[in-house]
């Protein structure tokens, strides 16, 4: 025989409870209600539910099964009573209408003519699951969930698009489908050991991934694997991105570097030859006129003919140069800014009338350091030769900005003419014609930043008053710039 509980046996432990309770009977009628449940009903306190109708706060249909409920509740005999939960949407007093899980549980030592009632208020939960939704729906990447066994349990309308399958087509098939052929076999183990030890990570570091859409045609992606946090079971989620438009520019832009490269091998052997063959009977000619009086514009037509020459030679030198700068360097390795520039200020000829400062704020750099180093020499050399002064200023300064290192080298020389910001990168592009050099400097380095990652950018006029270079170069590698192997 079940012990009779006092008022106060039932009610103490659910006075100061977080969550609704409320203690009802066969018909409804609420007989006590706690602090939580007053709130989430919008009743000014605990005092104004007693006696109030439980099926009230409910819309007539809800309210109808809950009476039906009730009378099968009650009906079965205490010994057996269990609790139920349903999910429902309550009406406020205040016009609210929050989404609860509704818990009718028998209360134990008492003859049965009673219930507790639990409303837990899900809103949070459902607002929370609703923007996931949205998001997962609206990523503009594709992604999978996928059970233990590798069968998909969710797919969005992105990596539906990518693979051609609806996703109700795809939803309980196994991962597989979305594999070629010849990678299914083995993709079985690799999701067994991912199970085993999962973990955030990039799949495909060391090789090209590819994905199989319906009609049959392969395409490259990258996948990005995690754990989907689940309280039923184990599941897996991938990111993917079809990566087809970005291999395409990156063959593109290989050949286009190849071809260049063979172009400016042929074109410098096809012109350092005939270049040979004049500065040869250049001399031949001097040395038969040995000994001769020659009139002084003659000499001086010779000794122009030698320099020009010379000037072709290193042009094509410069050209070579040029297009090796398209070839990313991939001896990475970890660089010390404050070296990095002291070394670059070291190797370059900078005259004595000129100060420089030196301003570096920011940690270390993993990058290749020959490429790097060169471009901050020739800013610096580029400072120096176009300043226009024998006495000048000179700022080289380093800050994080993002993924990137900027490095700034300004001066306050004459600067650069408004509208020639961009034309000074273009090959061959000379400040003026007394300028030494033939324009292949700027050209050479941006196209040496550009093929790592970077950029540069020149304000005609800096806050020194000359020309101020940024050169943005990577402290993170995009996945782009990282070796595809």
């Amino acid at each position: 025989m079940l012990a009779t509980s006092t008022t106060s046996d039932i009610h103490g432990p659910l006075v100061h409870a977080p969550i609704p309770a409320l203690i009802v009977d066969r018909a409804g009628v609420v007989s006590w209600g706690n602090a939580a449940a007053a709130t989430l009903l919008a009743e000014p306190d605990a005092e104004a539910l007693r006696l109030g109708l439980l099926f009230v706060w409910f819309c007539e249909d809800d309210a109808e099964m809950l009476r039906q409920m009730f009378d099968v509740f009650f009906n079965v005999p205490m010994e057996t009573r269990g609790s139920w939960t349903r999910q429902m949407v309550l009406n406020g007093v205040d016009g609210s209408r929050p989404t609860v899980s509704f818990t009718l549980a028998p209360i134990a030592g008492e003859d049965g003519e009673r219930a507790v009632v639990y409303l837990r208020n899900l809103t949070r939960e459902i607002t929370a699951e609703r923007r996931f939704t949205q998001m997962f729906e609206s990523l503009p990447l594709g992604v999978v969930v996928v059970d233990g066994k590798g069968r998909i349990a969710q797919a969005n309308t992105m990596l539906s698009n990518q693979f051609g399958w609806k996703v109700e087509q795809m939803i309980g098939q196994p991962l597989s489908m979305l594999l070629p052929e010849r990678y299914r076999e083995k993709h079985g183990g690799q999701i067994a050991g991912f199970a085993a030890a999962p973990s955030s990570r990039v799949m495909g570091m060391d090789r090209d991934l590819t994905g199989l859409h319906r009609h049959g045609r392969e395409f490259p992606v990258e996948v990005a694997l995690t754990r989907f946090e689940s309280t039923a079971q184990p599941l897996y989620m991938g990111i993917v991105s079809d990566i087809s438009h970005r291999k395409r520019a990156e063959r593109a832009l290989q050949q286009t570097n190849a071809q260049l490269e063979e172009f400016t091998y042929v074109a410098s052997h096809d012109l350092r030859s005939p270049l040979r063959g004049i500065s040869d009977l250049v001399s031949w000619i001097r040395e038969d006129l040995d000994g001769t009086e020659l009139p002084e514009d003659v000499v001086h037509n010779f000794d122009r003919i030698s320099q020009r020459i010379a000037r072709c030679e290193q042009m094509i030198d410069d050209l070579l140069s040029y297009a090796r700068a398209g070839v990313r360097d991939t001896q990475m390795q970890r660089i010390d800014p404050h070296e990095l520039v002291e070394e670059a200020l070291e190797l370059t000829a900078i005259p004595e009338g000129f100060e420089v400062d030196v301003d570096v704020q920011g940690g270390d750099i993993v990058a290749p350091r020959a490429p790097l180093s060169t471009s901050l020499r020739n800013m610096l050399s580029n400072a120096v030769k176009h300043h226009g002064g024998t006495q000048g200023r000179i700022r080289i300064a380093m800050r994080e900005e993002g993924r990137f290192s900027v490095f700034t080298v300004e001066d306050d020389g004459q600067g650069i003419p408004p509208g020639n910001e961009d034309r000074i990168f273009k090959l061959f592009h000379r400040a003026s014609p007394n300028t030494a050099g033939d324009g292949v400097g700027l050209a050479f380095t941006r196209r040496m930043i550009n093929a790592h990652g970077g950029m540069v950018t020149v304000q005609g006029r800096g806050p020194l008053g000359g020309a101020k270079f940024e050169v943005h170069w990577p402290r993170i590698l995009l996945r782009e710039n990282d070796d595809d192997g």
